[in-house]
């Protein structure tokens, strides 16, 4: 049985020099591997928290420049709004001044013309009653002719003629 004590049994020595070794190796992994792998972790995982924050306070501020653009930009689509019915009823006020403008350029074009055909009638009646006085003596001074002597007849027709040379000149 020595030969199976000796794969079973333990040795109080050698199990205490194992832990001993087991300890000595663990503290220095500690001590030289664990610690600046700890550290080393823990500077990334602030790194990266850093970063985390950073992103979150340039989203915040992305935010915040998205709510100043939208209020500009509604801002800006009052305005343009405003202009535009501002715009629409000087364009209205224009279009009544420029037609009551043309109304009465218009009247005053119909009055004048009105006038101009009142005063042509006058004229042409008037050229008409002097173009009728003219016949009528012509037909006068023939009825009269037949019953005038000679000479009176002569002196009638060189007046006649005289005052129609004189007319057309």
């Amino acid at each position: 049985m020595s030969g199976f004590e000796s794969i079973v049994g333990i040795e109080p020595w050698r199990a205490l020099f194992t832990f001993c070794n087991f300890m000595i190796t663990f503290l220095l992994l500690r001590k030289f591997l664990f610690k600046p792998v700890k550290k080393m972790i823990d500077d990334r995982q602030s790194e990266i928290d850093g970063l985390y924050s950073d992103a979150n306070a340039e989203k915040a501020k992305a935010e915040a420049l998205r709510a100043d653009y939208e209020s500009h930009l509604e801002s800006a689509r009052a305005e343009r709004d405003e202009i535009l019915r501002d715009a629409v009823t000087r364009a209205q006020k224009r279009e009544q001044e420029i037609i009551s403008e043309a109304n009465s350029a218009a009247a005053a074009i119909r009055t004048k013309a009105e006038a101009d055909i009142a005063q042509e009638k006058k004229k042409a009646l008037n050229e008409v009653k002097n173009e009728i006085s003219a016949i009528s003596m012509e037909i006068a001074g023939k009825v009269v002719e037949r019953e005038i002597n000679p000479a009176d007849h002569r002196n009638l027709v060189e007046k006649f003629i005289g005052g129609i040379g004189e007319a057309h000149d």
